[in-house]
């Protein structure tokens, strides 16, 4: 009983050091004092009935706010099914990861979702269970407990935006319950469905275009931004704001320590606006935040917001109003691949000093691929000043990583082509994209080395920047794409299977063995770790570009006081001279020499 008024008292000082400010925010959108006291109710009984071992953590994390802002945070993203099968075989994998150092492991969507479509887990039928064909609740609470031992976080997928078409509440609004069509956005006539298709963009114009399906059984056109089995949720009712954020809670309570929400900057629906990065949106992401911290303050948020840089910091909020405590970093993504296609970092370095002039507060989860596709947004306005093309660059781009510019060494497929637009993203895994694949096929040793150098110099320039590296599951191993996605009639409509293949134990096997190309890797990444392990990998550490007076080598300065390190880095194929001019209170001035991809770190 004592245990139990102690966590009520540690609750309500949390709740009384937050509760006017959810309050105002609530009731700025809701006006419902009812709404509102079934939130609080619904954050004291999940406070109450967090896990003692959640709650130690809780404090300890309160006491390390920065944590996740550490050198020596690794992490690696994976889906459960195709690494391990399901979570309880995920746990005897532990070693694996340990072996890695890993201290965040984000784990794709596994909550109950339809089968075949599902959009890669990311239309839940239901946001409190764990889907059957992974496991149980029991079963992820069994994996998290486990990971901790271990050190390692785990993150997962939180679908805020919209449902599958099967939940309950979709289900309820298609038998025509009027409470539930007010879940989603549900309309007897194209009125206002058109009003909203004249200004809001469409998400995927070649697979699903428009933003609403006609629903037959329920007589009504429905929101579905992303695709038709995917329904928009309706935020101005605040019985979804509240049903999330009770499920929010729950899976936290089962364990999980980072939460990716997932197409954020959509949540909010206004007619006459573009529907994306609303003022209202970070209203909702910062009662989230409050939500968070006074139930379960060990959990952080990480934001996927593909948007330009000056779109991200707003997502961060501000020290004394925080949102999101880190966000993807998709446009350094895809500007590396870009910089190694075209060995030019001027644009990747334009983008680097944008993101470096946000606010101290802003933190980035840094990586190469994920189970998403390449989609080359680049800043155009900066193409053009340095004399590219937008569009030609794009088409180059997305023609080079399928292999079909000459001189390409990639290998991967082109994913939601728009003829009218000429637009289209890219799909591959690590490896094949930076021509591993090719070289093998070929039986091109030189050609081989050269690809594998590719690779470990997109994991060293991206480990170095300001955040910290996320691998995605199988780089680590050079694991190559999985063309037998064609043979697969669930899978073949979606070129993003390609790089969703199962997890190649056999050549897991291989890591240790000398020569091996996997071994190459492994030990590659081994030293990506080590590499952090400097001091001036610091969460407050200095990290600036600096000027190499050559578009081909990136340099990258990071500085502590007492200490300075420069990462240099080159995206050409040909040996490469770098110069660097002094600073008074940065360092002297430094030249080098670089080979073909070379990373190059030097103390200065």
């Amino acid at each position: 009983m004592a245990q139990a008024t102690a966590t009520d008292d540690i609750f309500t000082t949390r709740l009384a050091r937050h509760r006017d400010e959810l309050e105002r925010l609530f009731m700025s959108l809701y006006h419902n004092e009812e709404a509102f006291g079934t939130l609080l109710a619904a954050m004291e009984s999940a406070a109450k009935d967090r896990p003692a071992d959640l709650k130690k953590l809780d404090v300890a994390r309160e006491a390390d706010p920065e944590w996740y802002k550490r050198g020596d945070m690794f992490g690696m993203t994976m889906y459960t099914d195709l690494f391990a099968g399901n979570l309880k075989k995920l746990a005897d994998k532990i070693p694996y990861l340990k072996e890695q150092k890993l201290t965040y492991l984000h784990l794709m969507p596994l909550l109950q979702m339809p089968h075949p479509n599902n959009d890669g887990g990311y239309a839940v039928e239901d946001f409190d269970n764990v889907d059957q064909s992974i496991g149980t609740n029991e079963d992820l609470a069994a994996l998290t407990k486990k990971l901790r031992k271990a050190g390692i976080s785990l993150c997962l997928d939180f679908v805020m935006n919209h449902t599958a078409s099967t939940h309950r509440w979709a289900k309820a609004a298609q038998a025509g319950d009027p409470e539930y069509q007010d879940y989603y956005f549900c309309y007897d006539d194209r009125t206002i469905p058109d009003q909203y298709d004249a200004v809001v963009p469409q998400v995927f114009p070649g697979s699903a275009p428009g933003n609403f399906t006609w629903n037959e059984q329920m007589q009504k056109w429905v929101m579905t931004q992303f695709y038709p089995f995917q329904w928009d949720l309706n935020y101005r009712n605040p019985k979804v704001l509240v049903a999330m954020m009770s499920s929010v809670m729950h899976l936290a309570n089962l364990g999980v320590e980072v939460f990716r929400i997932d197409a954020v900057p959509y949540i909010w629906k206004e007619l006459g606006t573009n529907c994306r990065n609303l003022p209202t949106v970070h209203t909702i992401v910062r009662i989230l935040r409050i939500i968070l911290e006074c139930v379960c303050p060990a959990v952080v948020l990480k934001g996927e917001v593909v948007m330009a840089p000056k779109e991200l910091a707003a997502y961060f909020g501000t020290p004394e109003a925080p949102e999101c405590h880190m966000l993807y970093n998709v446009s350094i993504m895809v500007n590396l691949w870009s910089a190694l296609a075209s060995q030019d970092t001027r644009l990747l370095k334009a983008q680097i000093d944008k993101l470096n002039a946000l606010p101290e507060n802003c933190w980035f989860v840094n990586y190469l691929r994920c189970h998403d596709d390449i989609g080359w947004g680049l800043d155009e306005d900066v193409e053009r000043q340095i004399g590219i093309d937008p569009l030609k660059h794009k088409e180059f781009l997305y023609h080079f990583y399928e292999g079909a510019v000459p001189g390409s060494w990639a290998m991967g497929e082109l994913y939601n082509y728009d003829s009218a637009t000429a637009d289209a993203r890219s799909c591959g895994t690590t490896a094949s994209l930076c021509g591993i694949e090719r070289a093998i096929i070929t039986h091109d040793k030189p050609a081989l080395d050269k690809a594998v150098d590719r690779d470990l110099l997109m994991h060293r320039a991206m480990s170095f920047l300001r955040g910290f590296p996320m691998l995605n599951c199988g780089d680590e191993i050079a694991q190559l794409n999985g063309w037998d996605y064609k043979e697969d009639p669930d899978r073949i409509e979606d070129s993003r299977n390609l790089h969703r293949s199962k997890f190649d134990w056999g050549k897991a096997e291989l890591r240790n063995e000398p020569g091996t190309l996997q071994n190459r890797l492994w030990e590659g990444m081994a030293s990506l770790r080590e590499m952090r392990d400097d001091p001036c990998f610091a969460p407050d550490a200095w990290v600036s570009t600096w000027d190499t007076f050559n578009d081909a080598v990136l340099a990258v300065v990071r500085q502590i006081p007492g200490e300075t390190i420069v990462g240099l880095f080159n995206f050409s194929g040909y040996p490469q001279h770098a110069h660097l001019n002094g600073s008074q209170y940065v360092m002297d001035a430094l030249d080098a020499d670089l080979d073909p991809y070379e990373a190059k770190i030097i103390r200065r």
